[in-house]
């Protein structure tokens, strides 16, 4: 359940990374329905993405799918042109897409290191580079980037996870420093034990174990990061920026 007014994005511009499914299936859809534009990206799963604009269409939302692989700079610099030539701005980009890859340190491939960086921190970096001269063209540009609670405590088995997502840490208080004197805002969210795909994978008793750190006692939904993203998009939050919000249900308290 939604807490703000329907229609507030009405007119707004959006791009979401990786929203064919998941968390970023749900930002997309929330966006939609409070009356953004949605440019809905996807790489691999057309099916999910054809679902997904076909839901949007049939509440009279608007919606545009935009196929390319956010770690190629070539393919997100083309498929950002095509934006602009359809529309003079992009107001709020949403970086979601990412994967994940355990092992211990020592058995961790080389292979499957460079592809979480590449999707991860240079997918993040590729879009925020290449949106940004759109984004300036905003009355209020925010960019919101999707990073994990792991990349704030680290993990066992998921050094390279983990470090991919610290980066995006990093990465969205520089872009907050860069460009404020231009009114843009970049937050970064730090999502928790969310339900998703992922980690549906989980043990029954690995889940328990992450359960009982929990404070609050339950498994979020996606529609918490998505609420969080209305929140951080939205004039209430506009004089916030460079922060990491944590959507935990208290899990990391820093």
């Amino acid at each position: 359940m939604s807490v703000f007014n329907n229609n507030f994005l009405s007119g707004k511009i959006s791009l979401v990374t990786g929203s064919s499914r998941g968390i970023g299936r749900e930002i997309a859809l929330n966006l939609a329905k409070h009356g953004s534009y949605v440019f809905i990206n996807y790489f691999k799963a057309d099916k999910s993405a054809m679902d997904l604009k076909h839901e949007i269409n049939q509440f009279g939302g608007n919606c545009q799918l935009l196929k390319f692989d956010v770690s190629d700079s070539n393919d997100v610099k083309a498929s950002v042109e095509n934006i602009s030539k359809e529309f003079k701005k992009i107001d709020i980009l949403v970086n979601n897409a990412g994967i994940a890859r355990a092992a211990l340190a020592l058995r961790f491939k080389e292979e499957d290191f460079d592809e979480v960086m590449k999707v991860n921190v240079k997918g993040h970096f590729n879009c925020i580079k290449y949106c940004l001269p759109l984004l300036l063209r905003s009355d209020s540009p925010s960019i919101v980037n999707l990073s994990s609670v792991l990349g704030i405590t680290g993990d066992l088995g998921n050094s390279v996870y983990s470090t991919s997502k610290s980066a995006i840490l990093g990465l969205t208080k520089s872009i907050a420093l860069e460009y404020a004197s231009k009114g843009l805002r970049a937050n970064c969210i730090a999502p928790g034990f969310i339900k998703t795909d992922m980690t549906a994978l989980v043990s029954e008793e690995v889940s328990k174990i992450v359960l009982s750190k929990i404070p609050l006692k339950f498994q979020g939904e996606p529609i918490e990061i998505a609420n969080c993203v209305l929140f951080l998009v939205s004039d209430a939050a506009k004089y916030i920026t460079g922060q990491t919000i944590s959507v935990d249900g208290g899990m990391v308290m820093k």
